[in-house]
C-alpha cells in the first residue's frame, strides 16, 4: 500500500503512525526521506529511496524468517519437534503462556528483527527529519497505556518495543520503563497525526477485518477472532472520538482552530482477499506470503486512488458511524 502511495507523486506525506509491523513500515519510509540529499530532485528521490527502504526491510524479514524463525524454534521445544508451519500460532502462544515464558524459553532475548533494523535504519537521521513525521506506539506493560515515540525518542529500542510480542520476547526497557507490542493499546495511534500534523486527511490501512461473515466455532477460529477484536479495539475507540469531535464542530459546539479541526477519514483494506486469511497468518514470514501481501496492498491502494483521489481535502470516504461507531446514542 505504501509503495503505491509513494509511487503516486500527487500524494504528499505529512506524517505516518504505526504499531507493531506498522512501526517497521513507518521507520523504513522515514529512513528513505531522511537519507536523501536536498536538491531539485529531492521529492522524487526521497520517494524512491523510501520505496527501496521498505523493500529491503521486508526482503530481509523474508530471508531471515525473523519472528517466524523464533516461533518455529519455540514450537519445536513446546510440541515435540513439529514445525511451526503445521501449528497455529495461537496454540504456540497459548502453550507458552501456560508452560513457558520468553524469560525461560528465550533467556538471551534473541530477536533477529532488531538486528535487521539496526543494520538498515539510521535512527539518528530519522530523529532530525522534519517531514514526514514518524510516530511509533508501544504499550506500557504496567499501566496498559500507549506510549508514542517520535523525533529523537524514536530509536531502535522504541521500534523493538512496538514489535514486542510478549509470548516470544522479553519486555523492552526504555528509560527504566517496560513495553510490549503497540497493537495492544493503540493500533495505530491517530492522535499524533491530528495534533502534530497539518493535514486534515488521514488514511487508515485496515489490516484486521472489521467484520467476519460467520460466527467462529472451533477453538482455533475463536482464538483468531479474539485476536482481531483485541487489536481492533483501540482503533474503534479512536474513530468514535473523531466522529464525536467532528459532529461537535459541525454543530458549532466546538470552534475549529489550532486545538480542534474536522478530520477527513479514508481507509484502504484488502477486502475479501484479506478476510480469507486467518489471524495466525500474521506470523508467516514466508517469501511467497509476503509477496502476495505486497501485491494485494499495492493493488488495493491503486484501486483506492482511482476511486477516491478527488475526495482528498474535500470529504471523508469512510462512513465512520456505520463502520466504527455503530448504534451508540446520537449525543455520545
Amino acid at each position: 500500500m505504501l509503495d503505491a502511495l509513494l509511487e503516486d507523486e500527487r500524494i504528499q506525506f505529512d506524517g505516518i503512525s504505526g504499531a507493531s509491523a506498522g512501526a517497521v513500515n513507518a521507520v523504513a519510509l522515514a529512513h528513505g526521506f531522511a537519507m536523501t540529499p536536498k536538491g531539485e530532485a529531492h521529492e522524487k528521490s526521497s520517494r524512491e529511496a523510501a520505496r527501496a527502504s521498505l523493500s529491503r526491510i521486508w526482503q530481509g524479514i523474508a530471508a531471515m524468517g525473523s519472528l517466524g524463525s523464533v516461533a518455529d524454534s519455540l514450537s519445536k521445544m513446546l510440541i515435540g519437534g513439529w514445525a511451526a508451519s503445521g501449528v497455529s500460532t495461537n496454540l504456540i502462544g497459548s502453550a507458552m503462556t501456560q508452560w513457558m515464558s520468553p524469560y525461560q524459553s528465550n533467556p538471551l532475548d534473541i530477536n533477529p528483527l532488531r538486528k535487521l533494523l539496526q543494520a538498515e535504519i539510521d535512527f539518528h537521521a530519522i530523529g532530525n527529519l522534519h517531514a514526514p513525521k514518524a510516530f511509533v506506539s508501544a504499550t506500557h506493560v504496567t499501566t496498559g497505556r500507549a506510549e508514542i515515540f517520535s523525533g529523537k525518542r524514536l530509536t531502535l529500542q522504541a521500534v523493538t518495543a512496538s514489535t514486542c510480542l510478549p509470548t516470544l520476547f522479553q519486555a523492552v526497557e526504555i528509560d527504566g520503563e517496560h513495553y510490549w507490542d503497540g497493537g495492544f493499546s493503540s493500533n495505530p495511534s491517530l492522535l499524533p497525526l491530528i495534533s502534530e500534523c497539518s493535514s486534515r486527511d488521514i488514511i487508515v490501512v485496515q489490516i484486521n477485518p472489521l467484520r467476519r461473515p460467520e460466527i467462529p466455532h472451533t477453538p482455533h477460529d475463536i482464538a483468531d477472532r479474539v485476536n482481531e477484536l483485541t487489536f481492533n479495539a483501540s482503533l474503534l475507540s479512536q474513530m468514535r472520538t473523531i466522529d464525536f469531535i467532528n459532529r461537535l464542530l459541525a454543530d458549532g459546539r466546538l470552534k475549529e482552530g489550532e486545538k480542534y479541526k474536522s478530520l477527513l477519514l479514508h481507509r484502504i483494506d484488502g477486502g475479501e482477499a484479506l478476510e480469507s486469511l486467518p489471524s495466525s497468518s500474521k506470523m508467516s514470514t514466508d517469501t511467497a506470503m509476503i509477496e502476495k501481501l505486497f501485491e494485494m496492498g499495492q493493488g488495493a491502494a491503486k484501486r483506492w486512488l482511482r476511486r477516491h483521489f478527488e475526495a482528498l481535502s474535500l470529504q471523508s470516504t469512510v462512513n465512520i458511524r456505520r463502520d466504527y461507531v455503530g448504534s451508540l446514542p446520537a449525543e455520545f
